[in-house]
């Protein structure tokens, strides 16, 4: 570790240090009154470290984890003035002194550089700027660089910075950042670097005694052991939004098996659930709730300033963290805006009005958006392998964006260009959204959540999206015969099998009944194929296993966008595709699955229907209700196993 370089100036203006081209140029304004006159003190440190920018960055880029880590106090947002393009007012208490100030908005180029300029208005100090620079090297490690420039505003900040910033931060700076490294380096946890945890009164065999009564009731109990070791040994930063896909992936265990024991041992009370609203443009969560009852289907982000109406399909995502009276999770933040609280934003760049800036991201292939907080609309812009290298992107207040998707290499110069009389904040992000989110859409169509949440529900008269799903539509082919055959008691006992036959089948698909009507039921999946496969593994069993007295399943299933409501207390859904999936299983004989067209198009059907192992017979009809006719298709086969 390199020594660090320390430089008092004089500050009778700010030409002395002028921001780097990752930093606005808002940042080199004059300085005014007394605060022009003191001295301005500039620290450096730099640490070779073994991880590359790109492992690293998620650590050293998490502002939030590493104030945590490096002994900053709580922050809380101060006062109610709106300010412009993402700043904040926000406020602390250190060692009993408050101390406010002014927040630009951070500025990164993932994964090699960010800073953040705060104008203090309370505290012994004026403004501060701090950049952090990873820089890649030859052999594949990083040299990181991490300034502070920072003036006082009284004398008291003579003595204070020194004091705070250039000893007692900066040790805890290096122990920070050589930790991250290890975990970066090793492919470590997190969790390694928990403080002790602090548990409730009585916690600690709370936890065991719900632990136990889980495996009694047949859980698994390699992860009810981590689930019992995450929640004993977890940071609170990591246990205040337990993510079951995030920890599934970590931990190599099947993501649909650790997401029903999160909703297990929420019933038994080992954690608790909460739904988060998140925006659609920063992604932050901007409503939550312990209960859908608690979410409204249009939301306002300040952040943004854009109102926008919830949808279950990516807005809603469902998140743990311990029961309070096993474990109260401090749920305090310490920086509010750093690049981690929205990691799909690549870049994020304060220009003045006029000004042009040369950026070098290093970026995924994939589809992107480039927008300003201050101007409607956007550009779309394509990465992949045979882009251009060197583009030119302007945000223009009149003419607005281009209509034209510019096709982009993996590492370009993209030279940003503020057109416009007014600063704007330039914001590059991807538009893909993580896989690693339990969406509300996802869940809902679990049987587990329903049969343990059956009281989660919207708040009457709400009406939300929850994108497109496959909706399955059964009866049984001649019921009322098989009364008269063997009478009303047998051949209740057989529908009542029936309906443990379905349950089962779709149950295991990642589906759920949403209700049944008499002999029929309604299902529900998140995918075309699972629906089928449900359906084709149900048929074979009734037939196969019901003694002398087979039953045959009619069922028909339809694919398509859907809105969620509540009736009769019950999440329910709506919407024409429900309208077309109750028609089509009357066209069915029984032996078949009939499906539309939107069920035959998808990819993993149609991987099904080639396989060879089943038939689809078109055929054209025009459904009750609907003008256009219609292409339907019967399918028929052998079971079908998800080999996934």
């Amino acid at each position: 570790m390199l020594k660090p370089l320390i430089t008092d100036k004089i500050m009778s203006n700010r030409s002395a240090y002028q921001p780097s081209t990752a930093m606005s140029q808002q940042t080199a304004s004059q300085p005014s009154g007394k605060r022009g006159l003191l001295r301005e003190f500039h620290y450096r440190w730099q640490w070779h470290l073994q991880a590359s920018p790109e492992t690293l960055w998620p650590l050293v880029a998490d502002t939030n984890r590493f104030n945590r880590d490096t002994g900053v106090p709580e922050i809380h947002k101060h006062g109610t003035e709106t300010l412009t393009n993402a700043r904040r007012n926000l406020r602390l208490v250190r060692f009993g002194v408050p101390i406010e100030w002014q927040e630009e908005p951070f500025e990164w180029i993932r994964p090699f550089r960010y800073g953040v300029m705060r104008h203090y208005t309370r505290g012994p100090v004026g403004d501060m700027r701090i950049q952090a620079t990873l820089a890649p090297q030859t052999d594949g490690t990083t040299e990181l660089t991490y300034e502070v420039w920072a003036a006082p505003r009284s004398i008291l900040g003579l003595a204070a910075i020194p004091a705070q910033v250039g000893l007692l931060s900066a040790r805890a700076f290096a122990r920070t950042f050589r930790a991250y490294d290890e975990v970066a380096a090793n492919n470590q946890s997190l969790i390694t670097l928990a403080p002790t945890a602090e548990f409730m009164p009585g916690g600690h065999a709370r936890l065991n005694t719900l632990c136990d009564r889980l495996l009694n009731d047949g859980a698994n109990a390699d992860i009810i052991n981590r689930l019992h070791d995450f929640i004993q040994t977890g940071d609170d930063i990591s246990l205040s939004k337990m993510r079951p896909y995030a920890l599934a992936d970590e931990w190599g265990i099947d993501r649909r098996h650790l997401l029903e024991h999160h909703l297990l041992a929420t019933r038994t009370g080992m954690l608790e659930l909460q739904w988060d609203v998140l925006c659609p443009m920063c992604r932050g969560a901007k409503q939550t709730g312990t209960s859908l009852d608690q979410i409204s289907s249009e939301v306002h982000c300040d952040t943004c300033n854009v109102d926008f109406k919830v949808n279950f399909e990516r807005s809603v995502e469902l998140s743990f963290h311990p029961n309070p009276s096993i474990r109260a999770v401090n749920q305090a933040e310490f920086c509010m805006a750093g690049p981690q609280t929205t990691p799909h934003i690549v870049v994020q760049q304060l220009l003045a009005a006029g000004e042009e800036r040369a950026v070098q991201p290093i970026l995924d292939n994939g589809r992107y958006r480039l927008r300003t907080l201050g101007l409607r609309g956007s550009e779309y812009i394509q990465v992949g392998d045979d882009g251009l290298n060197d583009i030119t992107l302007r945000a223009n207040k009149f003419d607005g964006w281009p209509e034209v998707e510019t096709v982009i290499s993996n590492s370009p110069t993209l030279r940003l260009r503020n057109t416009t009389d007014e600063e704007q904040l330039f914001i590059l992000e991807r538009l893909a959204w993580t896989d690693q989110a339990v969406t509300a859409a996802e869940v809902t169509t679990l049987q587990l959540f329903r049969d343990l949440f059956a009281s989660e529900a919207l708040r009457p008269g709400q009406q939300i999206s929850v994108g497109s799903l496959a909706i399955v539509f059964t009866d049984l082919r001649g019921s009322t015969r098989l009364y008269n055959q063997i009478g009303d008691a047998p051949a209740f006992g057989l529908v009542m099998d029936h309906f443990d036959v379905l349950r089962e089948a779709i149950s295991a698909e990642g589906g759920a009944i949403i209700k049944t009507i008499g002999d029929a039921v309604m299902a529900v999946f998140p995918r075309p194929a699972p629906a089928l496969r449900a359906m084709l593994n149900a048929q074979a069993q009734l037939a196969n296993t019901l003694g002398q007295h087979p039953i045959k399943l009619k069922a028909g299933i339809h694919y398509g966008p859907c809105i969620a409501v509540t009736l009769n207390e019950r999440l329910d859904y709506f919407g024409s595709t429900i309208n077309k999936a109750s028609r089509l299983e009357g066209f069915s004989t029984g032996e078949d699955v009939v499906i539309s067209k939107a069920v035959y198009d998808d990819p993993e059907v149609a991987a099904l229907l080639y396989s060879g192992e089943l038939v689809g017979d078109l055929f054209e009809t025009r459904l009750k209700g609907f003008d256009d006719q219609d292409s339907l298709w019967r399918v028929m086969g052998q079971p079908i196993v998800d080999e996934a």
